[in-house]
């Protein structure tokens, strides 16, 4: 019987991650929601998602749901799922709360509920309870509770699908692994020469932006680095289902090739290049990308051949995250910028993003083909601190932070906004 499974993504990424899945699985029905899209599959379908998907923070199977009033209520909603197909006493659980518009005063005590019900349905089978393990348990409960109805799910992928398994270096703010995808997503850049060509980041910090990329030129399958929580669970656990968990990994290593574009990476701090480089290493995209030190403000554009069109795309410093260096760095002017929700930030160099546009066109305009950049930002006014027209914004969440991807077409000339009051010549 096929399962009901939810997807969750950050808000922004439904429509591009649901594209995704009808991509992963051609024949599914697909369902964007709010937060997500929902399908149904078989178990292999869940293995095939968690290995596959770039864009899905998860993959949820959902074990059923209903109304309530009071935790009770809950309470009686798991009592009726047969837990004994799931895990047995020896295995360990935890229950996660997620809420929406819930009338209940306490979700811890909506979560105990649920592990009260879990352990009452296999002590009422076998005599015995099994644990809680709040690090790494077996059996990874998810309960979302909107204003009137409630849904409970196992959590088929155990940590978070942006948790590749090559990230041991990081920075002060790392970008997760699903955003750098949903960037690239949003940009059409899909490792090809016809589809984004060359791709530069040059802000590239621990180098999510710029592995994602390697491993999307280079066939590499998200979740081929680690293992997932399904892996522990009864329903995955027959000697047929773990056959063909093999077979999808095999023949996910088999897709791998050399990427057929130049990727580029660098940043200002030595030290980031540094680590980006071992982050790629153990991605296994070392040899895709070329990783360079240098200012932001002053790196030359890639030398790309005439045919060959080039994607900049970057996550720049920001108030909310880390602070600039370099050629506008703590020297520069600077200015206080209030962020979301109007919190007080740290504060940034009021000239850098135009010093970097004035950098694009001198160094990025020339190329036959074209370059186009991409940039996350929180600034709504960011065009205008550039000085450039955009051609396209995308509504992101950077976790609580609201941002947009800005699309500028680098263009020979000037991209400088004319004045509101200016007459057409």
């Amino acid at each position: 019987m096929p399962l009901p499974l939810f997807l969750p993504c950050a808000a922004g990424v439904e429509e591009l991650l649901a594209e995704e899945v009808q991509h992963i699985l051609p024949k599914a029905r697909v369902h964007q929601q709010r937060g997500g899209v929902a399908l149904e599959g078989e178990p292999l379908e869940v293995m095939t998602l968690n290995l596959e998907s770039r864009l899905a923070q998860r993959v949820l199977i959902e074990v059923t749901n209903g109304s309530y009033r009071v935790e009770n209520d809950l309470y009686e909603l798991a009592r009726a799922v047969d837990w004994g197909q799931w895990i047995t006493p020896q295995h360990t659980l935890r229950v996660d709360t997620t809420a929406h518009r819930s009338p209940l005063k306490s979700l811890n005590f909506a979560a105990l509920r649920i592990k009260d019900a879990v352990c009452d349905v296999l002590r009422d089978a076998t005599g015995e309870r099994p644990s809680v393990d709040t690090r790494s348990p077996d059996l990874q409960l998810v309960l979302h509770l909107g204003e009137h109805d409630a849904a409970l799910y196992v959590d088929s992928s155990g940590e978070s699908l942006f948790k590749r398994g090559w990230r041991e270096d990081k920075g002060d703010a790392p970008l997760k692994e699903t955003l750098a995808a949903a960037m690239l997503a949003a940009a059409g850049w899909r490792g090809t020469p016809e589809a984004g060509g060359a791709l530069h980041d040059p802000c590239c910090g621990s180098g999510t932006i710029a592995i994602e990329a390697a491993q999307i030129a280079c066939g590499i399958a998200p979740g081929l680095l680690r293992r997932f929580a399904f892996e522990r669970l009864l329903p995955f656990a027959s000697d047929e289902l773990r056959a063909e968990m093999q077979r999808l990994r095999s023949h996910a290593q088999s897709r791998i090739h050399p990427s057929a574009v130049p990727i580029y990476a660098s940043d200002v701090s030595f030290r980031m290049v540094d680590f980006a480089r071992r982050n790629a290493q153990r991605a296994g995209v070392e040899a895709a990308i070329q990783f360079n030190g240098g200012d932001a403000l002053e790196r030359p554009a890639p030398a790309l051949p005439d045919s060959l069109p080039g994607t900049l795309v970057m996550n720049p410093p920001y108030g909310e995250r880390i602070d600039v260096a370099g050629k506008a760095g703590p020297g520069a002017t600077r200015e206080r910028h209030i962020g979301p929700g109007g919190g007080d930030n740290r504060e940034l160099p009021d000239d850098f993003f135009a010093r970097l546009a004035t950098h694009w066109k001198r160094a990025y305009t020339q190329h036959t083909a074209g370059w186009t950049a991409y940039v996350l930002s929180p600034d709504m006014k960011l065009p205008s601190a550039m000085r450039l027209k955009e051609s396209r914004r995308v509504p992101m969440w950077n976790g609580p932070i609201e941002c947009r991807l800005f699309r500028f077409d680098l263009v020979a000339g000037s991209a400088r906004k004319p004045p509101p009051d200016a007459a057409p010549r």
